[in-house]
């Protein structure tokens, strides 16, 4: 008489396996090359200063920020990925026994991309086809352009409810936008590409 040897049969206990899938999935989808390099927006990036003035009625921010730049974001723009520039301006009449009022939430956007034929770098200002641009020699010279905020109307005074003072703030982000199609399928899940800086904050008195 024979007996039929029983199969083992090694199991893993279910609550051990997804811990283990979600520490190696981002080790399976990181190239090798990417791991433990600074990432593409490291340099210095802070709002150097920032004032609001009020001219015939209107509030008008002038700031200076400062970007970093390094040569993965112009290796980037040379093969074709567009960087959306971002300024987030708040601004709150100050209440002492309560809540700030909020007045003002308002986003300027910026974009910078590299146009190979001519060798320029151009800033458009806003996201669509028919804004504005300029074009510069250098990422440098574009840099120090898209830092420098000059008369730009945020508000109307009028609409500064109260006798104030008013607390403002102003914080400058750099994020990834357009990319070739190309490159859509390869980078789909980097998240280093996105950016702010502190908040500069100040008081307004009128």
């Amino acid at each position: 008489m024979s007996f039929a040897h029983p199969t083992r049969r090694w199991s893993l206990p279910g609550r051990w396996l997804l811990p283990l899938l979600l520490t190696a999935l981002p080790l399976l989808a990181w190239p090798p090359q990417v791991r433990g390099e600074d990432g593409p927006l490291d340099g210095e990036f802070v709002v150097r200063s920032a004032s609001i003035v009020i001219e015939s009625g209107v509030l008008d921010l002038d700031a200076l920020i400062q970007y970093p730049d390094n040569d993965r974001i112009r290796g980037e723009l040379n093969d074709g990925v567009t960087l959306s520039f971002e300024i987030d301006i708040q601004l709150a009449r100050h209440r002492r026994f309560w809540f700030n009022e909020g007045l003002l939430d308002l986003r300027l956007e910026r974009q910078l991309s590299y146009h190979v034929v001519s060798d320029r770098y151009l800033v458009r200002e806003g996201s669509g086809e028919d804004d504005p641009q300029e074009s510069y020699p250098t990422l440098e010279a574009a840099l120090e352009a898209l830092g420098r905020i000059e008369h730009q109307p945020v508000l109307v005074e009028k609409q500064l409810r109260g006798e104030g003072p008013y607390d403002v703030s102003v914080r400058a982000g750099v994020r990834r936008g357009h990319l070739p199609a190309a490159l859509r399928t390869l980078a789909f899940w980097r998240d280093d590409w996105y950016r702010t800086s502190p908040w500069y904050s100040w008081t307004l008195v009128r």
